[in-house]
């Protein structure tokens, strides 16, 4: 990833872009030095989502943006149904409740926190699938339609 990077970089004539090696719970730069933390969809796999947002947190300038797209969960969800719609989206089961996600932000020191669903699945969207799988998908429809979304995630450090 870091070759194709540096490889559109050159292309691209950008001069003033860096790209380093680090992981989200240990992010490899100073304490407020980063404008804006985006991210496509990898917090929810994060087992330590906590460490993640405090080092979001921390290497962001006062100002600084946090503008992530994540899979959130909205409301309850019993682990039998999350388990057996992980067949169908993959990313579910790290993923936060939208309070829950809120509340972490908060609690790090965030203001301003936007959850803006950009995709809310249905039953129907998975229906072929989950039944092929032997899964009754009108018995799971309850727990299913509007639980499940992707969303942008935006906060910002004071």
């Amino acid at each position: 990833m870091l070759a194709l990077a540096n490889e559109n970089k050159r292309k691209a004539g950008v001069e003033n872009v860096e790209f380093l090696k680090g992981q989200i719970e240990n992010i490899p730069l100073p304490d407020n030095t980063v404008d804006v933390i985006i991210s496509n969809c990898v917090i929810n796999l994060s087992a330590a989502k906590d460490r993640v947002l405090r080092e979001a947190f921390r290497v962001l300038k006062p100002g600084g943006r946090f503008a992530v797209s994540d899979v959130v969960t909205r409301g309850e969800i019993p682990p039998e149904i999350r388990k057996s719609v992980l067949l169908w989206v993959g990313c579910v089961a790290g993923a936060l409740e939208e309070n829950d996600y809120r509340g972490k932000l908060t609690a790090v020191g965030f203001e301003q926190i936007e959850v803006q669903p950009t995709r809310i699945y249905r039953t129907e969207d998975a229906r072929e699938f989950l039944t092929s799988k032997g899964i009754d998908v009108d018995a799971l429809a309850p727990h299913i339609d509007d639980k499940f979304l992707s969303a942008f995630i935006h906060a910002v450090k004071p």
